[in-house]
């Protein structure tokens, strides 16, 4: 089952994880709607032909959806009931931080078997250096801040850009650097309002007729990025402001060949861990090896912002 946001990726998991059933001569069920369908039965049994021609596509087949009820006990014991019905012994779950918290209570309560496969563009998971659809929305990203330099060059403009990351600001710092920005703004590090503008000033002097701020959404110098734009504006008279919200498509379009890889690779192993006896568990990937990491830990710990990267950053854009 897919659960929360959908992210690139997605589907190339859930093929990974039938196909990897069928080789192992398991029979494979999908859950559509997420914890939604599951307490609704809504499932399907899966084979190896029925995920065919759905690597290449972004979303999920499963579909997706946010579900209230699931969080109260009595909308879990629905659930279980209808797994029982349905000769379900086991599940893969893919999605994000709330979708693991619903297994990990699920399995804490019934003891039912859960394997956790991270699928969110913001990359904000502990326990893997990538989740699915993490590179996909990158390239997204940096494709079209190339497109909005191209405005800003011919009009000497200075544009804002918003990206996701509400908590983690890993999307902004690497598009940012992908993209040659001249600033990044971030969650992790509150730059300030006067550091913005004296860093703005210096790009100025230096010569520079345009430039591109990426912010990202959790970003604590303003309220939000519009109040940024209100504030440059109102300080520097030199520049002509504007601000692009990336906003959905972030999380949309076919996804890289990294990220299908990736999704081949934790399908398999979260699959073969079922087969294994292991549980309450969640794959992700460390120094390029598939790894398993304790569901609570994957939900409770932190991923860290690359500090190096922030220096590079830093860097490049003087």
């Amino acid at each position: 089952m897919t659960s929360g946001g959908d992210s690139p990726g997605m589907n190339a998991a859930i093929r990974s994880v039938v196909r990897t059933c069928a080789y192992h001569n398991v029979e494979c069920v999908g859950i559509y709607r997420g914890y939604e369908g599951m307490m609704e039965g809504d499932f399907k049994s899966m084979d190896a032909r029925s995920v065919k021609d759905i690597i290449n596509k972004g979303g999920t087949v499963l579909k997706s959806a946010r579900s209230k009820e699931f969080r109260t006990s009595e909308g879990r014991a629905i659930a279980h009931q209808k797994l029982k019905e349905a000769n379900i012994e086991a599940l893969v779950v893919i999605g994000g931080d709330g979708t693991f918290n619903g297994g990990l209570v699920f399995n804490q309560e019934y003891n039912f078997p859960v394997i956790g496969i991270p699928g969110t563009i913001d990359n904000d998971i502990f326990g893997t250096t990538h989740t699915l659809g993490f590179d996909t929305a990158l390239n997204t990203v940096v494709g079209c801040i190339d497109k909005i330099r191209d405005t800003a060059s011919s009009h000497n403009r200075l544009f804002f850009v918003e990206v996701m990351g509400r908590d983690v600001g890993h999307i902004a710092l690497n598009a940012g650097v992908g993209a040659g920005a001249e600033e990044i703004l971030i969650p992790e590090e509150n730059m300030g309002l006067e550091r913005l503008l004296e860093s703005l000033q210096r790009s100025k002097r230096s010569g520079k007729s345009s430039s591109i701020v990426v912010v990202a959404e959790g970003d604590k110098i303003g309220k939000n990025v519009f109040e940024l734009k209100d504030y440059v504006e109102a300080n520097l008279d030199e520049y002509d402001v504007r601000v692009s919200v990336l906003g959905h498509m972030q999380r949309g379009g076919s996804p890289s060949c990294f990220d299908r890889v990736l999704a081949s690779r934790m399908g398999v192993k979260a699959v073969e861990s079922l087969l294994e006896g292991k549980t309450n568990y969640m794959v992700g990937l460390i120094n390029d090896k598939v790894t398993l990491t304790p569901l609570e830990q994957a939900v409770k710990g932190k991923s860290q912002i690359d500090r190096e990267l922030l220096r590079v950053s830093e860097i490049m854009s003087t």
